[in-house]
C-alpha cells in the first residue's frame, strides 16, 4: 500500500466537510479514514514512547479536523503487532487507530490478515537449552495483556508441572507519571502503571509465589476475575481465603519484604530489558512467537536438552485465545 500525503489527506476532510454539520461530518471522516489506509505524519522520531505516541495522533487528528470536533484519546494506548494503538472519540464516534513504533506513520484503521496459532519454527531455534527451561513472565498484575498471557500460561503450568520453572515477575517503573503516593512507594523509586494498588498486588502476588507456590496460579486467576486495579486492596483478603492461601504470611511478607521483592523485580527488568506487559523470557532469551498456550508451551519446550514427554501433548487454542497488546 502506497503512502499517502497529508496535503490529499487535508484536502478529503476539507471536501467530506464542507456545509455538512457537526453531526453528519463525523461518519465521512471515519469512512475517509479508512479508505484512505495510511497517513503518513509531520514527525519524525525514532523509538518513541506510548505517551508520545499518544499526543503525535491526536496533534494530528485535530489539525486535520481544524476545529470541526475534537479527538480525545480514551484508555491507554498499548503496544500490538509492532505499532501503537489507540482508541479515540471523535465527537460521538469511537475510533481505533494506530501509529508506527518510530512516529512516522498512522495508520487510521487496522484490517486482520489470517491469524495464525502454529509457532514459526523459527521463533524457538534460537532458544537457548538447559536440562530444565526456565520461564519468566513479566507483566503487571492489572494489565488486561498481562492477564491475558498469565491465562494463556497456565495450562502450560499445569502440564509440565515441577519439570519446568516457570515463574511470574512484574514490570516495576521509577518516578511514574513524576512519582507520588498515587503510583509509587520509596520515594517514587517503585511505582507501577495502574496505580498504588496495583503496585501492593505486585508483591502480594511475589509473596504468595515465594511461599505459597502451590496455591500461586489459582490465586492470581481468581484476582483477575474478582478484583480490579482501583479495589484489590479491599478485595484481596476473601480471594486469598477462599483460594486457600494464607493471608497472615502474605501480610507479613508484605511488611517486611515489599522493597527487597520490588527491588528484584527492578534488577531482572533491567537484566532481561523489559519495557512492557507481558513479556516472556526463556533461559534468558525473549520469546517472539506466537502468544498462545501452544505457542507458549512449544517454545519452553524447545527449551530443554531433552524435551519431556509431556511437551509432545497439543494444547491447541486452550484457553480459547491468541492474545496480541500490550502495557507500555
Amino acid at each position: 500500500m502506497r503512502l499517502i500525503s497529508i496535503n490529499k489527506v487535508n484536502s478529503a476532510f476539507a471536501k467530506a466537510t464542507a456545509g455538512q454539520s457537526m453531526k453528519k461530518f463525523l461518519v465521512p471522516i471515519i469512512i475517509i479514514l479508512i479508505v484512505l489506509g495510511i497517513a503518513q505524519v509531520l514527525y519524525s522520531q525514532k523509538g518513541i514512547s506510548s505517551k508520545e505516541a499518544g499526543k503525535i495522533v491526536i496533534d494530528y487528528v485535530n489539525k486535520v479536523l481544524e476545529g470541526q470536533a475534537t479527538a480525545i484519546l480514551v484508555g491507554d494506548v498499548v503496544k500490538e503487532n509492532g505499532v501503537y494503538k489507540l482508541n479515540l472519540k471523535i465527537g460521538e464516534q469511537d475510533m481505533i487507530s494506530y501509529i508506527s513504533l518510530d512516529g512516522e506513520l498512522i495508520f487510521p484503521s487496522g484490517i486482520a490478515i489470517t491469524e495464525d496459532t502454529t509457532v514459526n519454527g523459527d521463533a524457538n531455534s534460537d532458544i537457548p537449552k538447559q536440562d530444565k527451561t526456565k520461564a519468566d513472565l513479566f507483566v503487571m498484575s492489572f494489565c488486561p495483556y498481562g492477564n491475558q498471557a498469565e491465562e494463556i500460561i497456565i495450562p502450560v503450568v499445569n502440564l509440565l508441572g515441577d519439570k519446568v520453572d516457570i515463574e511470574l515477575h512484574y514490570v516495576i517503573y521509577e518516578n511514574y507519571q513524576g512519582g507520588g503516593s498515587d503510583y509509587c512507594v520509596a520515594e517514587s523509586k517503585y511505582c507501577s502503571m495502574h496505580g498504588i494498588q496495583e503496585l501492593n498486588q505486585d508483591v502480594r502476588e511475589l509473596c504468595v509465589q515465594k511461599y505459597q507456590k502451590e496455591k500461586f496460579w489459582g490465586f492470581v486467576k481468581q484476582i483477575n476475575t474478582s478484583c480490579n486495579y482501583q479495589d484489590v486492596d479491599a478485595c484481596w483478603e476473601n480471594v486469598a481465603k477462599s483460594s486457600g492461601v494464607d493471608v497472615n504470611n502474605v501480610k507479613t511478607c508484605f511488611a517486611e519484604e515489599k522493597i527487597s521483592l520490588l527491588e528484584n523485580e527492578v534488577e531482572l527488568g533491567k537484566k532481561y530489558d523489559i519495557s512492557g506487559s507481558p513479556q516472556l523470557i526463556i533461559n534468558d532469551k525473549e520469546f517472539t512467537g506466537t502468544r498462545s498456550a501452544e505457542g507458549y508451551k512449544s517454545a519452553i519446550c524447545a527449551g530443554f536438552n531433552t524435551a519431556p514427554s509431556e511437551c509432545s501433548t497439543s494444547l491447541g487454542n486452550s484457553p480459547d485465545t491468541t492474545a496480541a497488546g500490550e502495557c507500555e
